[in-house]
């Protein structure tokens, strides 16, 4: 096994959106009894560092895979696809209208209460992004269309994120 293995490779799961959590779990902490530096220490100071590089290299592997939306652009990225989260924030005139609403209720609410039907749309408009997702990459292998519903999802994280931020203020 490479370092340079992909996440998938180095998981021995296929490419894609869907996995068994169950799979990715077991592999993890297979992988890691392989590679901890202690299982190392009689073959020298060497051995153990090379064997910390692969208990990093597999951690972060386990982090990108077990989270769908990190997961999600490491797919696009392996077939060539930049997010590019930070670079495009193209997206459809009726996903910008929605943010704008969205901005609206959460400046326009008093309370907690005001920001519960918010919190419930967004929960439902994020299942919807990520079973697009999981279409866009499994089914169709459309890394174009995966890329637009990541940068959604991003967007709907932080906005999540600033709603949580506001509840907790109440």
């Amino acid at each position: 096994m490479s370092l340079r293995a992909d996440d998938y490779t180095l998981f021995a799961l296929p490419p894609g959106f869907a996995l068994d959590r169950a799979a990715l779990e077991q592999r993890w902490k297979q992988l890691q009894r392989l590679a901890h530096p202690d299982r190392h220490a009689a073959q020298g100071a060497a051995a153990q560092r090379l064997a910390l590089q692969w208990s990093v290299r597999i951690n972060e592997a386990y982090q990108r895979l077990k989270d769908p939306l990190k997961r999600g652009a490491y797919w696009c990225e392996l077939q060539g696809q930049s997010v590019g989260a930070h670079d495009n924030t193209a997206m459809p005139a009726t996903f910008l209208v929605q943010q704008m609403q969205w901005r609206e209720a959460l400046a326009e609410a008093g309370s907690a209460a005001d920001l519960s039907p918010l919190q419930a749309e967004l929960e439902a408009e994020r299942a919807q992004r990520l079973a697009a997702l999981q279409t866009a990459i499994d089914v169709q292998h459309d890394a174009r269309a995966a890329a637009q519903q990541v940068r959604a999802l991003l967007f709907i994280e932080r906005f999540e994120q600033q709603l949580h931020e506001r509840l907790d203020r109440y």
